[in-house]
């Protein structure tokens, strides 16, 4: 089956897998899943927006109106929580999605337009600007926990070579 041939079936909301007798994997309906939700939405647009007019400005207001329903408690810079992983107490700032089911839900989608559309090039997931929101919500997320989401540095693991048991040797640099 070729993949065009997929992405009709995916559009469809039918999915075909190699074997008939297994269902799609848990990844492949979430897909499903998710492309229907944000054609659903587009179609609820007044006036609706078709899929070939789609651009990331539709995706950012899509992720927006995502919010809604989070359930990540994001404190606002006023808060006296604010920058605190673990609060002593409620407070009433609003509820968002949490930066990493944003970042999933952007690869599936991703993924389930260039089934669909077929073009890397126009894929309105793949922008720039979508690139630029996540990683705004990632960095006001972190702030507002006070988490820290940098990158761990690889650890260097001096070691001596194999076969030498001499253990004045030079050892070679792994990363472990």
């Amino acid at each position: 089956m070729s993949s065009s041939d997929r992405g009709k079936d995916l559009a469809d909301g039918s999915s075909r897998s190699p074997s008939r007798d297994q269902p799609p994997s848990r990844y492949e309906s979430q897909k499903r899943r998710d492309w229907n939700t944000f054609n659903h939405y587009l179609k609820n647009q007044r006036p609706p927006i078709p899929l070939s007019h789609c651009n990331s400005n539709h995706v950012l207001e899509f992720l927006r109106y995502l919010d809604q329903f989070g359930k990540t408690k994001v404190h606002l810079k006023g808060c006296m929580f604010y920058g605190q992983p673990d609060p002593p107490a409620p407070c009433t700032c609003p509820l968002r999605q949490a930066w990493g089911s944003l970042d999933a839900l952007i690869g599936r989608l991703r993924a389930a337009y260039e089934e669909n559309e077929g073009s890397s090039e126009t894929n309105p997931f793949a922008s720039a600007a979508i690139r630029v929101y996540l990683r705004e919500v990632k960095e006001c997320q972190a702030k507002a926990r006070g988490i820290s989401y940098k990158k761990k540095q690889k650890k260097l693991d001096y070691s001596p070579s194999k076969g030498d048991d001499d253990s004045s040797s030079a050892g070679f640099l792994t990363f472990s």
